[in-house]
Order: C-alpha cells, then sequence, then structure tokens
C-alpha cells in the first residue's frame, strides 16, 4: 500500500467491515453516553500532522478518561486543563533533557504541527472508564497506521513509551526508522526508566542523521 495521505487510508479502511462496525459502535455509544474525545476530535492526529509531514511518531494508549481531557493527541490537553500526571513527568524529562521550562499549558499542538504524530492506539473511550473502548476494532485501525508510517520512504523516529508501545515495534521493520524505547511516563513508571531515557535529545540526533530538521520541543505560551 503505497499512500500519498492519510485520506488514502480513511479510503481503504472504510471498505472494510471492522472499520464499518466500529463505526456503527461508535454512533450509539456517541448517542447514549458520553465519549471522549468529542466526536470532532477523534481524528485530530491526522486532521493536524499529514501523512507526508510526518518524522516522529510517539503512541499512546488509551485517550484521557475525565471531562475536557482528551482532544485526539495522545498525552495532550488543551489549554487551561490541568496536566495529567504523565505529561507533567514528560514536561518534567523535557527539561532535565534539553533545559526547557515547563509550559504553562498541556497543548502538543506546536509538536504536531512540526511533523510529532501523536496516536493512541485506541483513540475513544467512555467518561470515567479506562480501556472501555479496546477490542472494538481501534486496534487493528491504528496498527495498519502504524504499517503505513513504515512504509514511509523517509526516516521516522519512533518513541516507544512502556512495554503496551514496545509491542508495536514488531510492525516497524523498514531500516530506515528509528526506534528509541523507554518506560511510560505515568507515575507508576516513569521512576523505572523513564526519567534519565532523553527522548528529546536522541529524537533530535537520529533526524539529523537523517537529514531532518530538529523538533523545537519548546511549546510557546
Amino acid at each position: 500500500m503505497h499512500m500519498k495521505c492519510w485520506n488514502d487510508l480513511f479510503q481503504q479502511e472504510k471498505e472494510k467491515p471492522y472499520y464499518q462496525e466500529l463505526m456503527a459502535f461508535l454512533d450509539e455509544e456517541y448517542k447514549t453516553k458520553t465519549i471522549f474525545p468529542p466526536r470532532e476530535d477523534l481524528f485530530t492526529c491526522f486532521d493536524v500532522c499529514p501523512y507526508e509531514k510526518v518524522k516522529v511518531v510517539i503512541l499512546g494508549q488509551d485517550p484521557y478518561h475525565q471531562p475536557n481531557q482528551a482532544h485526539g493527541l495522545c498525552f495532550s490537553v488543551r489549554k487551561g486543563v490541568k496536566l495529567p500526571p504523565s505529561l507533567r513527568n514528560i514536561y518534567k524529562e523535557l527539561k532535565t533533557d534539553l533545559d526547557i521550562d515547563m509550559p504553562s499549558h498541556g497543548y502538543l499542538l506546536d509538536w504536531a504541527r512540526q511533523g510529532v504524530f501523536m496516536m493512541n492506539a485506541v483513540l475513544s473511550v467512555e467518561c470515567g472508564k479506562a480501556g472501555s473502548h479496546r477490542k472494538k476494532g481501534w486496534e487493528i485501525f491504528t496498527d495498519t497506521v502504524i504499517r503505513a508510517l513504515n512504509e514511509k520512504e523517509e526516516g521516522i523516529v519512533f518513541l516507544l513509551w512502556g512495554n503496551w508501545a514496545q509491542q508495536k515495534a514488531e510492525l516497524i521493520t523498514n531500516p530506515l526508522h528509528h526506534i528509541i524505547t523507554s518506560a511510560h511516563p505515568s507515575p507508576l513508571s516513569a521512576y523505572h526508566g523513564f526519567f534519565g531515557s532523553q527522548p528529546f535529545s536522541k529524537t533530535n540526533t537520529a533526524l539529523l542523521k537523517m537529514g531532518h530538521s530538529p523538533v523545537q520541543w519548546k511549546i510557546e505560551d
């Protein structure tokens, strides 16, 4: 599958029964329950980071499941929303790694616009019920996305945080790509190998080797 843009991938998946079942499930869920992110934000990560621009991939697992948090970019929250613990730890490591002070907000759009693709494996969740939309078809879709990124003919840096994300390494077979793994930034595991892992400087070093421009990791206030 040689894609030119995300739209090619969506057109292809829309024909498949699993995707049609997933969309029917979501129609019902959004009608009858409180689901995050809001429906119009479901595919934000694709909207703000075009396929041809992707040079770094950060994978999350599930969207945040409390009100006003998830908006379709993994780990990100909109301005004015209290920083979730994982994101606070990402910012702590950013300070240690590149001496970038903690931003005043958690809106990671600046990264996405530079080609950092931030996708969760499961793109929706019921309010207050972590993992409630697993095994409904999202995983098939997001694995297809990773395979499509694997086929890119320019190198990508994949940041795989935690055991769950590291299992996706088997989908990344193209020798052009560079994989950086560490523990997950959540409070449960950050002290077991996320802090001190220098993901931001390592990513930029790898990007420069590939002939890409580095990411400006500072989030503007």
